[in-house]
């Protein structure tokens, strides 16, 4: 994780005076009420994990110095020739302090939500520039990217850019590697000692610089005097106000997970009727890439149904099996008995497989069932019971249901998106999940990616439900490029830009970081004497059902809300008569989150065992 960050703090502000007549413009303060600029980048940069800050400085630098004195962790550098050379200089003064360092860089005259930072931070890429839509602010710097989104150019010149992909917002993350080749250039070069560090970026745009947009995130420069105002008037009020609504919760329940700040904004969107055809395209470009992550969409479809995963399943349930049809239901979890209930509730014909709770399956017994019982022509399965954590084999599953032609259905609830799932080489046919899980989009939608052969031929079936009808969801979508009743506009706009996270990030690296975040839990658990549930082999690395601790003051209600009060909310049990709770670790939380969590509950523990 990135440590360290640079401020580029030398310039003479000429274009903000009088407020730099007597101070540098990282000094000038919003209201006098409030702290300075440099002040509130400290402590976003700080309260983001940032323990080492270098400012690069010029006019005025005694300001700094001072700041730095009274602070914790903030160093200056001087930049001798700051009146006579641009930004890059300044940086090139600092590169010795930070050499074999990635870093954060950011100029000193930013008013930005703070969530900025973490998501470079955080971010797979080693480097990444930070970009905004149109701020109009007539100071904008355009970027061109590639059809991959790297860097092209940048330019204060609208015309000199093909197209404009967003706007420069000036904080960047630099890998070690590209400082060292930027201080190449410097050092090699006379005329570069002129640029800003902008032009070094576009010198060194071979290098994959990755441009990472939030759309309509809140932030300006402070330049001149038109952009202070504007930043009194609209962008702070604007920034309290989101510090109050977007206040980041760690949410270690199943879902809904913890949301990204691009998330988050994507919400924020022109009122529009979904019957437009730009809406239309919105919703094919979800369900087209919903489908890719399991999938493909020659001979899979994925059909979007407002509503929770629920709604999903029983679509399923309620389209795909016809009247002679018979279902086997493996219940290993609270999630496969939900869907007894759910064809109790529509008369299904079922048969339960009944299987512990807190072992793994047993395969070979269920292969036994199988042949003798040829009756069953769909079996359905919990991929990861979210009841537990507990992990069922979706390879040797798939593998009896073609063994014995049965439909195979599979809720994927938990683990779409996170666990590797490969419908075709599995031999899935019906697949449900949602969006507010590890996509990690909001709660609202849910979805089925079915095999189209076997979709069509739901045409014909009998109708048990009208809303969740998954065959004329389909085919209504499919003519017409809409829904068949009104969908969760702005939460359709969030998933897309879910889904645009996940494919930067990658699935397997997405797996990765929770598996990191789960094993911070278990080390956790072991110092605190907790016992898990499910054998560590057989869980999924998402979910994890604990016991309860026999501390005669334990009481959950208490430990969830004290450690609620901490931005940490956990979720109690749901293994039959067992005493549990559960922890996950899905969404857009780290292992750094973990470990402040665990510190949350052993402070607990301590008290109540004192």
């Amino acid at each position: 994780m990135i440590k360290t960050a640079v401020i580029l703090a030398a310039g003479l502000g000429s274009r903000l005076r009088p407020y730099t007549d007597n101070h540098p413009k990282g000094f000038v303060k919003i209201y006098n009420e409030v702290p300075s600029l440099i002040e509130l980048s400290i402590q976003a940069l700080q309260q983001n994990g940032i323990t080492n800050i270098i400012i690069g400085t010029g006019y005025r630098s005694n300001f700094y110095e001072d700041l730095a004195d009274k602070l914790s962790g903030v160093t200056c550098v001087y930049s001798p020739n700051y009146k006579t050379t641009g930004s890059f200089a300044t940086l090139m003064q600092v590169q010795p302090h930070i050499k074999d360092q990635d870093i954060l860089l950011l100029e000193s005259d930013l008013l930005y939500d703070y969530n900025g930072i973490r998501e470079l931070i955080w971010h797979k890429e080693p480097n990444i520039i930070l970009a905004s839509d149109p701020t109009h602010s007539n100071d904008e710097v355009y970027i061109e990217v590639s059809s991959s989104n790297r860097l092209m150019k940048l330019s204060k010149d609208i015309t000199e850019v093909t197209k404009s992909y967003g706007e420069l917002v000036g904080i960047t993350k630099l890998s070690s590697k590209l400082l060292e080749d930027m201080y190449n250039i410097y050092t090699n070069d006379i005329v570069c000692q002129q640029w800003d560090y902008e032009d070094a970026l576009v010198a060194l745009k071979d290098k994959n610089i990755y441009i990472h947009k939030i759309p309509n995130y809140t932030w300006c420069e402070i330049d001149n005097e038109e952009h202070l105002m504007f930043a009194r008037q609209t962008i702070f009020p604007r920034l309290q106000l989101l510090n109050q609504l977007l206040k980041r919760e760690i949410l270690l329940n199943p879902g809904p997970a913890t949301t990204t700040l691009s998330v988050k904004y994507a919400q924020i969107q022109p009122d529009i009727c979904p019957r437009e055809e730009a809406f239309g395209d919105v919703m094919q470009f979800v369900a087209d890439e919903l489908t890719t992550i399991v999938a493909n969409n020659e001979d899979y479809a994925t059909v979007l149904l407002p509503g929770s995963g629920t709604a999903a399943v029983e679509s399923i349930l309620t389209s795909v099996l016809n009247i002679n049809d018979h279902l086997l239901i493996v219940h290993n979890g609270a999630y496969g008995k939900r869907m007894q209930e759910i064809c109790d509730t529509y008369e299904i014909n079922y048969t339960m497989f009944n299987s512990s709770y807190t072992e793994a399956l047993d395969y070979a017994d269920l292969r036994n069932f199988m042949e003798n019982n040829k009756h069953i022509t769909h079996l359905a399965i919990v991929q990861n019971e979210t009841t537990t954590g507990l992990l069922n084999d979706l390879n040797i599953v798939g593998e009896i249901c073609n063994q014995y032609d049965i439909t195979f259905i599979v809720d994927a609830m938990s683990s779409y998106a996170a666990l590797p799932i490969d419908m075709p080489n599995q031999n899935i046919h019906f697949l449900a999940a949602s969006s507010n899980k590890n996509i990690q989009g909001m709660a609202g939608i849910s979805f089925v990616i079915a095999n189209t052969k076997k979709l069509l031929k739901c045409r014909d079936h009998k109708r048990k439900s009208y809303y969740l009808d998954l065959y004329a969801q389909y085919d209504y979508f499919t003519k017409t490029g809409q829904s068949r009743f009104t969908p969760p506009v702005q939460t359709f706009y969030a998933l897309k830009q879910a889904i645009v996270d996940a494919k930067i990030e990658g699935i397997n690296n997405r797996y990765k970081r929770y598996s990191e975040s789960w094993i911070v839990l278990i080390e956790g658990l072991k110092d605190l004497n907790l016992q898990w549930v499910i054998p560590l082999e057989h869980q999924s690395k998402i979910i994890t059902a604990i016991y309860e601790p026999h501390f005669k003051d334990y009481d959950f209600t208490t430990m969830h809300d004290e450690l609620f009060a901490k931005g940490f909310t956990i979720y109690p049990g749901k293994v039959g008569n067992l005493n549990t709770f559960r922890i996950a670790n899905i969404g857009d939380i780290n292992k750094n989150d973990m470990q402040n969590f665990i510190i949350a509950l052993k402070e607990y523990f301590k008290k109540i065992s004192e």
